[in-house]
C-alpha cells in the first residue's frame, strides 16, 4: 500500500475524550473514529489489525475442532423469557419492539439462540460432541462508556457454544477451549494470567477468565506466587488472619461521636485502629431492607452478596437517605445492629463473629456505642465470606500469601452444564432412547478487546508497538526524499520484491518531511521500518526495529534476511 493514498487521519493532539494509551493511540493513530460515546469506527489500518486478530481466533478455534457459524444480531425476546434472563440481564440490555410490538433484545451474547438452534437440529447422542462459533458484533449498553475499545456499547466478540452427552464431555470440551485460548493470547503477543472468574448472569459451574495484565485494567485480580492459584477479586476467597482480639467481653457504652461518620474519623476520635469497628451498609433488593455487616477495615464485596441473595447486580441498591432514617433513626454515618427503628435482614460476615468489644453506629444522630459483642448484644445470619479480597490475604489453595495486579479481561469461559438446556427444553435421545438435556460450555473472545490490550502492553512514548503477528502492515519503507531519482527506484524495488514474497509493506511515498515520516510510522507501530535515504545510490538502507529503535545500515538485497530472521524470532512464518 502506497501511504500517499492511504486513509489514514492521524492526529497531532492527544483527544480530550481519551484517557488511557490505548484510547489516545487509536485515535491519533487513525485506526478508528468515535461515532457516539461508546460506539467507534474501524478506519482501514484498524480494521486490519481488527481482521488479523479475528484470523487467529479463526484458525485456532478451526484447530480445535469448532465449526464457524453466523447468528442475529436481534434476537427475540421469549427466548431470553425462557431462560429468566431478560430481567436479570438489567438495564445494559438493548430492548425495541418492532411495528407489530413484538419484543427484541441486540445481542450482548447469543446462549439462548444457539440452544434453540441446537434443540431443533440435534435429536441423537452420536451427534454429539458439537463445538460452533461465531464473530460478531455485540451490544450492551454500557451506563458509563470509557476507555475507548474497553468498556463500549458496540464491540466484536467471538463467542463459541459446546454441546455435550454428559459433564466428562462437557469438561473436556472445557479443556480444550482453555487450550485454544492460551494459543489465541500468546499469537496476539499478550502476557496474560487465567484466573478463577465470577459467573455472574452466564449461571452454570465453573469459568475461568484470562487477563491480560495492565495497570490501567478495569479488573482486579488476586494470584500466589507459590502456586497456581489466581482469581479475580469478585470471586477470590478472603482469608486473614485476625488479630489477637481482648477476651473479656467489656460493657456496652454509648459514646457523644459529633459529625464523626467514616472510619477514618473514627479512628482518629477514639486513636483505635479499623479493626476495632464493625460498619453496616444497608441495601434495598427489590421490597426488602437488608443490613450487612463487615469488619471496619475491609470492603464489603456486592459480587458475593448478590450471589448469596440470587439477584442481579443492578437490583442491589444502596439505601438512600430516607431509608436510611426510616430504619435507623438517624442520618447516614451512624447505622448499627443495636436498636433498629424497623426490622430488617441482617447479614453478617463471620469474621464479625470472631471480633471482642468493638465499635459500632448508635442508630442516634451523632452517637457510636463500644464494647458491642456478637451473641450478646446482637444477631444476624452468618456468611462466611462477604468481603473483597485484599494484597497479603492468605492464599485459599496454598496458604501462602496473594498479591493484587490489575488486568483486562480479553477472554473468558463457562461451565454452563443444563442452564440452558433444561429452561429451553433442548434434549437429545440417549444410547437408550432417553430423553437427556444437553450439557453446555459458554466462550468468549473479545476481539475489539484484545486489539486495545495489545496497546496498553506495548507502546511507548511515540506510538504504538504491534507484535509482527497483528499488525496492519509487517514493514514501511520510508523514502526519505521523494525528489531523488535513486531513493524512489531502490524504494520501489524493495517494495516489489517484498511485496511478491508475501510481506505486507506500506511505502511512504507522501511528500512530506522526513521528521513527519518518522513520527507517523513510528505512532501507528508498523514493527519494521527500511529507510532509503541518502545512500541509496550505494544500494544501502537503514533498517529498525519498532521495539527497540536500534538504527542498523545493511545492503538493499540482504534487507528481506533481515526481515526473516525477525519473524523467525517471533515464531511466525514467511
Amino acid at each position: 500500500m502506497r501511504m500517499s493514498k492511504l486513509y489514514m487521519p492521524t492526529l497531532r493532539e492527544v483527544p480530550s475524550e481519551a484517557e488511557i494509551p490505548s484510547h489516545k493511540l487509536l485515535l491519533r493513530a487513525g485506526m478508528m473514529r468515535k461515532l457516539v460515546s461508546g460506539v467507534y469506527s474501524y478506519l482501514p489500518l484498524g480494521y486490519k489489525v481488527l481482521k488479523k486478530i479475528e484470523d487467529i481466533v479463526r484458525e485456532e478455534m478451526d484447530k480445535a475442532g469448532s465449526q464457524e457459524v453466523l447468528m442475529s444480531a436481534i434476537q427475540p425476546a421469549e427466548l431470553w423469557k425462557q431462560s429468566g434472563r431478560w430481567y436479570d440481564y438489567g438495564p445494559e440490555m438493548f430492548r425495541l419492539n418492532d411495528r407489530h410490538e413484538r419484543e427484541f433484545c441486540l445481542g450482548p451474547t447469543h446462549e439462548e439462540i444457539f440452544t434453540d438452534l441446537i434443540k431443533n437440529e440435534l435429536k441423537s447422542y452420536k451427534q454429539l460432541p458439537l463445538n460452533i462459533y461465531q464473530i460478531q458484533t455485540k451490544y450492551r449498553d454500557e451506563k458509563r462508556p470509557r476507555f475507548g475499545l474497553m468498556r463500549c456499547r458496540e464491540f466484536i466478540m467471538k463467542d463459541a457454544y459446546s454441546f455435550d452427552r454428559d459433564e466428562e464431555g462437557m469438561k473436556e470440551s472445557y479443556r480444550e477451549m482453555w487450550e485454544a485460548y492460551e494459543k489465541i493470547f500468546t499469537r496476539c503477543g499478550l502476557k496474560f494470567r487465567v484466573v478463577e472468574g465470577d459467573s455472574g448472569a452466564m449461571g452454570g459451574s465453573d469459568s475461568h477468565e484470562f487477563m491480560a495484565m495492565s495497570e490501567v485494567g478495569e479488573s482486579e485480580i488476586a494470584y500466589c506466587d507459590d502456586c497456581d492459584y489466581g482469581a479475580t477479586d469478585e470471586r477470590a476467597e478472603c482469608i486473614y488472619d485476625l488479630k489477637e482480639q481482648d477476651n473479656e467481653e467489656l460493657e456496652k457504652e454509648k459514646v457523644h461521636t459529633p459529625s464523626v461518620k467514616t472510619i477514618e474519623q473514627l479512628e482518629d476520635f477514639f486513636k483505635l485502629p479499623a479493626d476495632k469497628f464493625v460498619k453496616m451498609l444497608i441495601y434495598k433488593v427489590k421490597d426488602e431492607i437488608i443490613g450487612v455487616l463487615i469488619p471496619g477495615d475491609r470492603e464489603l464485596n456486592e459480587i458475593k452478596l448478590c450471589n448469596l441473595l440470587e439477584v442481579p447486580e443492578h437490583e442491589l441498591i444502596l439505601a438512600d437517605e430516607d431509608i436510611i432514617k426510616e430504619v435507623t433513626g438517624a442520618e447516614v454515618g451512624f447505622a448499627g445492629p443495636l436498636g433498629l427503628k424497623k426490622d430488617i435482614r441482617l447479614l453478617v460476615d463471620s469474621r464479625v463473629t470472631k471480633m471482642k468489644n468493638f465499635i459500632v453506629g448508635g442508630n442516634e444522630t451523632d452517637y457510636h456505642i463500644k464494647n458491642v459483642n456478637y451473641g450478646r448484644d446482637f444477631e444476624g445470619e452468618v456468611v462466611n465470606d462477604l468481603l473483597l479480597v485484599q494484597e497479603g490475604d492468605k492464599c485459599p489453595k496454598c496458604n501462602s500469601t496473594l498479591k493484587i495486579a490489575r488486568g483486562i479481561e480479553v477472554g473468558n469461559i463457562f461451565q454452563l452444564g443444563t442452564k440452558y438446556s433444561k429452561s429451553l427444553n433442548a434434549t437429545y435421545l440417549d444410547e437408550n432412547g432417553k430423553e437427556q438435556y444437553f450439557l453446555m460450555g459458554s466462550y468468549g473472545v473479545g476481539v475489539s478487546r484484545t486489539m486495545a490490550a495489545i496497546i496498553e502492553q506495548s507502546h511507548d512514548e511515540n506510538g504504538i508497538i504491534w507484535p509482527l503477528s497483528v499488525a496492519p502492515y509487517h514493514v514501511v519503507i520510508t523514502i526519505v526524499n521523494v525528489k531523488k531519482d535513486e531513493q524512489i527506484e531502490l524504494g520501489e524495488k524493495l517494495y516489489k520484491e517484498l511485496s511478491s514474497k508475501g510481506i505486507e509493506v506500506l511505502l511512504d511515498d507522501r511528500k512530506e518531511r522526513p521528521g513527519v515520516k518518522f513520527k507517523d510510522a513510528d505512532l501507528i507501530g508498523i514493527p519494521i521500518r527500511i529507510t532509503v535515504g541518502r545512500k541509496a545510490n550505494e544500494n544501502i538502507v537503514e533498517f529498525v526495529l519498532r521495539r527497540d529503535g536500534e538504527k542498523i545500515e545493511v545492503k538493499a538485497d540482504e534487507v528481506f534476511e533481515k526481515i526473516k530472521e525477525e519473524f523467525e524470532r517471533q515464531n511466525l512464518k514467511l
